[in-house]
C-alpha cells in the first residue's frame, strides 16, 4: 500500500506532498524531514529503496525513489509492495507530470545543465 507520495528539491523544499492517510500537520512535517535527511545523505550509487523512518509508524515501511537532477521523488509504501514496481511508477508518474504540466522534465533538464 502506498501510504504518502513526497517531491521535494534538493534545498528541502516540499513541490508536491500527499498522504494516504491521515496525519496530524506536525506529523507530516517531521516525515518530510526526516525523509529528506534519509534520502539526500546517500550517494548516487546505492539502491532506491531503504527502510522508512520511525515516524509512519509500520515497521514494514520503506521509501523508495528516484532523483532526477534537483528533484526527489519518494514513494513510502509498505512491504506488500514490489520496489521495482514503484520505480517503474515513478518514472510513468514524472512523466505524467510532464504531459499535463510541461515543465517538469524541463526542469530537470534545465537545472541538470546549469549544474
Amino acid at each position: 500500500m502506498i501510504k504518502a507520495i513526497l517531491v521535494f528539491n534538493n534545498s528541502a523544499k516540499p513541490r508536491l506532498i500527499k498522504f494516504f492517510e491521515h496525519y496530524p500537520e506536525e506529523i507530516q512535517q517531521q516525515i518530510v524531514r526526516e525523509t529528506y535527511q534519509l534520502v539526500s545523505k546517500r550517494d548516487e550509487n546505492v539502491c532506491n529503496f531503504l527502510e522508512g523512518g520511525s515516524l509512519i509508524g509500520a515497521n514494514d515501511y520503506r521509501l523508495i525513489y528516484r532523483h532526477y537532477a534537483t528533484l526527489y521523488f519518494i514513494f513510502c509504501v509498505d512491504s506488500s509492495e514490489s520496489e521495482l514496481g514503484i520505480l517503474d511508477l515513478i518514472q510513468v508518474f514524472v512523466e505524467t507530470l510532464d504531459k499535463c504540466f510541461e515543465f517538469i522534465i524541463k526542469l530537470i533538464i534545465y537545472e541538470d545543465s546549469a549544474e
